[in-house]
């Protein structure tokens, strides 16, 4: 099987941390958004995983090699392709049609999920949907009374269906896949202004294709500096009870309360860290409280008393404000 990962957008909503790295490489629980994502995929598939194909904006060699080496640990292929301009989601799956083929699992790299993935693999499509209070943000799917999705419908202000789309799909034919996305493209066919994957979908079931609906137990968001935090919480709620903290950490006359990550080689003194709290490698945290905060790689923070807040790679910090959302390589003080 294949993964392939759009992952191309500015995360805008998230900055200033995604100035300097893509939003699915920011880290939650001490990995990049877009590696746990692959993990869980890749771990409910009963099968190998051949290959994982990352499509990015232009986020500079750095960035693909560190995609390549999260495709390789899980034993698989890694391929980077790049979507030079926003079109669309059928746009952007199609930048990686050399790897459509076989067995494939689509999945936008905008979000984490609680969830079984397991699937029946002979099923033409499956489609992993929740149920929200406002679907008119969100495709949505309708289904039949055998539980086959007879609708696709891409952000309807009339309420049409209550069943969001979260943006993982299973395709048993790949091929197939490409083909119906290269037929948008080739005529021009755009819903909202934008070559739309919910489009070839339509044109699938109406060949005859039957797309079964998955469901998830929690959608966890990663587009802003509060919706990163409150998944870096709910992460290591789930992870609670398992080795989070680094053989390497030194904690020095404070205590770490838990559920929380800390990375190697990180330094805690006279601090209290938790709960829900990450820390980076290499870290230091001194004469601070900090709750359900996340601090990424190589920051210094000091004389702090901080919740809800998020701090980048390489921060030097020294002050006393309680909520903060500070990017990478930036000095501050009170």
């Amino acid at each position: 099987m294949k993964i392939i990962i759009p992952m191309a957008g500015r995360g805008s909503r998230l900055r200033p941390h995604t100035l300097t790295v893509p939003k699915p490489l920011v880290p939650v629980a001490g990995k990049p958004i877009v590696q746990r994502l692959v993990e869980d995929l890749a771990k409910s598939y009963p099968g190998e995983v051949d290959e994982i194909a990352f499509i990015i904006g232009d986020f500079g060699d750095g960035v693909k090699e560190e995609l390549i080496a999260i495709a390789e640990g899980l034993g698989a292929k890694g391929s980077v392709y790049t979507q030079d301009e926003p079109l669309g989601t059928a746009h952007a799956i199609l930048c990686a049609k050399e790897s459509l083929s076989g067995n494939c699992i689509v999945a936008f790299a905008d979000t984490l999920f609680k969830a079984d993935f397991s699937f029946d693999t002979n099923n033409d499509g499956v489609i992993w949907v929740q149920k929200v209070e406002d679907p008119s943000a969100f495709g949505v799917v309708k289904v039949n009374e055998e539980n086959v999705i007879t609708d696709f419908v891409e952000k309807s202000p009339v309420f049409v269906s209550d069943m969001a789309i979260v943006g993982i799909y299973y395709f048993k034919d790949g091929d197939n896949l490409r083909n119906e996305l290269q037929y948008l493209l080739d005529n021009d066919i755009k819903d909202k202004g934008e070559f739309q994957l919910t489009s070839a979908l339509e044109n699938m079931k109406r060949k005859g294709l039957k797309f079964k609906p998955g469901t998830i137990e929690e959608w966890l968001d990663c587009g802003n500096k509060d919706a990163v935090v409150y998944t870096n919480q709910r992460i290591l709620e789930f992870k609670n009870g398992t080795k989070t903290i680094a053989d390497s950490v030194k904690v020095e006359n404070s205590v770490v309360i838990e559920p929380c990550f800390i990375g190697e080689n990180a330094i805690i003194r006279n601090s209290v860290v938790g709960p829900h709290v990450s820390i980076g490698n290499n870290s230091v945290v001194v004469n601070s409280v900090i709750n359900n905060s996340v601090i990424q790689n190589d920051s210094s923070v000091k004389e702090a008393t901080l919740t809800n807040s998020m701090i980048g790679n390489k921060v030097e910090y020294d002050g006393k404000m309680s909520e903060i959302s500070i990017g990478d390589y930036s000095k501050f003080s009170l």
